[in-house]
């Protein structure tokens, strides 16, 4: 298959916004105050989604307010909550392994909402994307918590549904328009969620604000302006798909940053899960013509919104 460039460009800077998001847990554990999970994530979208919404200078109209808070809710704020509950409630690799189970639900959700054939080589990819994630951060005294496990489906439901309403929805507007919206609904849905579930953060040290500086303007307003243009030109399974670079990423820094080693079966997990990506990709590839990212579906963007 003859490979499209424009195609290619388009997912490898897609990529990026997972493999920064593998740098979390290190960030996390090592910047930030432990205990305040759901005040670091409002944190980490409010501030960011307000800067943007500073830069575009554009607000939801008509049916877009309802849709930012919906994608708000289920790209950020539910997401988010679940995922820190898995993490709480699992060791890691069962939490992440629960978790890589997401691309084989937008597979099935994108066929519900898009009309989008399911491939038989994308959910062989995702399968063994899922196997190799396990093989990467599985151990063997791994237990299992029904709650945890719960609570890490729950989360990949949301953001699988998020990743498909993204695209079905097509904003009339900029990635960066469209990305202000939903952080700052996600971050405002967060508050009151935080103010009431965890007591109040302490006063922050330099660390602590480096960490969510990080987390904020690159984990999350930088990261998810080029996951949903991704979203706008590639298909969701095939940006699901890179979610699998997260675990490497965040395997790799911990070997590299805190000195954890890799056993054999990591090495097959690593192999594994890029295989996996390789299959998604080619699984979702256009043939001819490449896909173009999508214009405006419903009424015009308003004409103070960036280009």
């Amino acid at each position: 298959m003859k490979i499209n460039s424009r195609y290619f460009a388009d997912v490898l800077t897609t990529a990026v916004a997972p493999a920064i998001w593998g740098s979390t847990y290190f960030v996390t554990t090592s910047f930030l105050p432990q205990g305040y999970p759901l005040t670091v994530a409002m944190l980490r979208a409010l501030p960011a989604g307000l800067l943007l919404l500073l830069i575009v200078r554009t607000l939801p109209t008509g049916v877009w307010w309802g849709r930012a808070f919906i994608l708000g809710a289920l790209n950020f704020s539910f997401f988010w909550a679940m995922l820190f509950v898995s993490a709480y409630r699992l060791p890691g690799g069962v939490a992440a392994t629960v978790g890589a189970v997401q691309p084989l639900i937008v597979i099935a959700l994108s066929r519900l909402f898009l009309g989008r054939p399911i491939s038989f080589l994308a959910v062989v990819a995702g399968l063994i994307g899922m196997a190799g994630v396990g093989l990467l951060m599985l151990t063997p005294n791994a237990a299992l918590d029904p709650v945890g496990v719960a609570a890490g489906l729950a989360g990949a439901v949301s953001m699988a549904f998020g990743t498909v309403l993204t695209r079905h929805w097509r904003p009339p507007v900029s990635s960066l328009t469209f990305t202000s919206w939903q952080l700052t609904a996600g971050g405002i849905l967060l508050v009151p969620v935080a103010l009431l579930l965890e007591p109040a953060l302490p006063v922050p040290t330099a660390a602590n604000i480096l960490g969510i500086a990080w987390l904020g303007l690159i984990g999350a307003a930088f990261t998810y302006l080029l996951w949903f243009r991704g979203l706008s030109r590639i298909e969701p399974s095939a940006a699901a798909s890179l979610g699998f670079l997260s675990p490497v990423v965040a395997t790799l820094l911990g070997w590299l940053a805190l000195g954890q080693s890799l056993a054999p079966a990591q090495i097959t997990g690593f192999a594994m899960v890029l295989a996996s990506v390789w299959l998604s990709q080619r699984a979702m590839m256009p043939k001819t013509g490449g896909v173009r990212p999508i214009r405006p579906a419903a009424s015009p963007a308003p004409a103070n919104h960036p280009v």
